[in-house]
């Protein structure tokens, strides 16, 4: 019996949303790793949709203990939010079923006023594409050594003096950018008047863990963006405030690396990315607009459109070694149904030199120019497939060539939306 780390392999937005509430059925436990509610998820179950951010995907199934680890940055008025708005959708959210780490990190609204500051007035070039929703700039305080945590909420005696010690960060970094100042006592109660919410589901989280663990609880880690935003191992600077790689699952929950025996690569089987930053096999003609269009390629949280472009092996690769992984869950084939050729990215030219990985550069990704391999596309329709045998032959074909290219098998293949609609070739759990 194995615990299994849910990743990203590209930029995000690979249907993890569908591959974890799948695997959440048959584990136990479902801890979110890192992130914050910069990241959604949509859960279609029996034609509902369910809508997540920051909550674990676990939650929309009962019988199922939820956590939200150390590793993630936590707004609590928008875990407010959330939790009410799924419990009006008829979900059951309690302490029975939800615990949040007692050493989360909180994002405060002048996080979220400092993330939009910074974006909206960034040079021409220099923007991030950022959420603006408080997230970067809540893990920079928690690296300061700075962050208000949510045991503090429960100590209201010293709360006053650790906003005190924040804001001698922050108000002046508020008045460079023009900004007023900010009372201590607008911070205190903002916090104090979500604490009596969300306090119960305040746990000792890497101890409730290793208890599920040494009982022989199932557990899956999920996390959100995708490996090539990690802060180290992605686009740098174009990446999100923490580390999307799989070794996260085992700082950001407090269980050790031994507790991970299996990690599963989200793969869109073409690629897609919200935001600025390097984007090599980036279509900007009709089949873009194709794969956006059939992919119905918006962002949850934000609703922007994705950028589309070509399978690229190279980056994959790349991500497959870099996060150690040992299979990939291959999402959304049915939006190649139809297309007459489709090409995958094998390498890249940079300065008249063939290479075989994304240089950490950001001028040298800038300038890096794909080479493709074209196949035959298929006009028998994927979707809905739960079998080998209801694919067209040219679409396990490309399905082979990809797991050639990227060095890693494909553990399951997902033909649609619903959760059902899963071909099912190893089963991570049982590794």
């Amino acid at each position: 019996m194995a615990n299994v780390v849910v990743v990203g392999s590209q930029w995000g937005d690979e249907g993890k949303g569908k591959i974890v509430d799948w695997l959440s059925e048959r584990a136990d436990v479902i801890v979110r790793f890192q992130g914050g509610h910069n990241a959604g998820h949509t859960l279609v179950i029996d034609g509902v949709s369910y809508k997540l951010s920051l909550l674990p995907s676990g939650v929309v199934r009962p019988g199922k203990l939820s956590v939200i680890g150390n590793g993630v940055v936590v707004d609590p008025r928008a875990f407010v939010k959330e939790v009410t708005k799924i419990r009006e959708q008829g979900i059951e959210i309690s302490p029975v079923n939800l615990r949040i780490a007692e050493n989360a990190s909180l994002i405060l609204s002048l996080h979220q006023e400092l993330d939009e500051l910074r974006e909206n007035n960034a040079a021409a070039g220099t923007k991030i594409g950022t959420t603006k929703r408080g997230i970067g700039p809540a893990y920079e305080d928690k690296v300061g050594r700075r962050a208000i945590r949510l045991m503090d909420l429960a100590n209201p005696a010293t709360l006053m003096n650790r906003i005190e010690r924040l804001l001698a960060h922050h108000n002046p970094l508020r008045r460079g950018l023009g900004q007023p100042e900010i009372a201590p006592q607008t911070i205190y109660d903002e916090v104090m008047g979500v604490a009596d919410f969300i306090l119960p589901y305040m746990d000792v989280s890497w101890r409730l863990l290793d208890e599920k663990r040494r009982a022989g609880a199932r557990i899956l880690f999920e996390g959100a963006q995708g490996v090539l935003l990690d802060n180290d191992h992605g686009t740098y600077p174009y990446v999100t405030s923490s580390h999307t790689h799989a070794g996260q699952a085992a700082a950001g929950s407090g269980m050790g690396p031994g507790a991970l025996n299996y990690v599963l690569g989200i793969t869109k089987a073409y690629t897609t990315r919200v935001g600025e930053g390097p984007f090599p096999t980036e279509l900007f003609d009709e089949v873009g607009d194709f794969l956006g269009t059939r992919g119905h390629e918006f962002g949850t949280v934000t609703g922007r459109k994705r950028r589309c472009g070509w399978f690229d092996a190279v980056l994959v690769r790349q991500t497959v070694k870099t996060t150690g992984i040992n299979g990939i869950a291959l999402t959304k084939l049915d939006v190649l149904d139809g297309l007459d050729e489709i090409k995958v990215c094998v390498g890249y030219e940079l300065d008249g030199k063939v290479i075989d990985y994304l240089p950490a550069s950001q001028d040298a990704q800038a300038k890096v120019k794909p080479i493709y391999e074209s196949l035959e596309g298929w006009k028998d329709s994927t979707a809905g497939a739960r079998s080998w045998a209801d694919l067209p032959a040219q679409a396990v074909k490309y399905v082979r060539y990809v797991e050639e290219l990227i060095g890693a098998p494909v553990a399951m293949l997902s033909t649609s939306p619903d959760r059902l609609d899963t071909i099912l070739v190893q089963d991570p759990f049982e590794d």
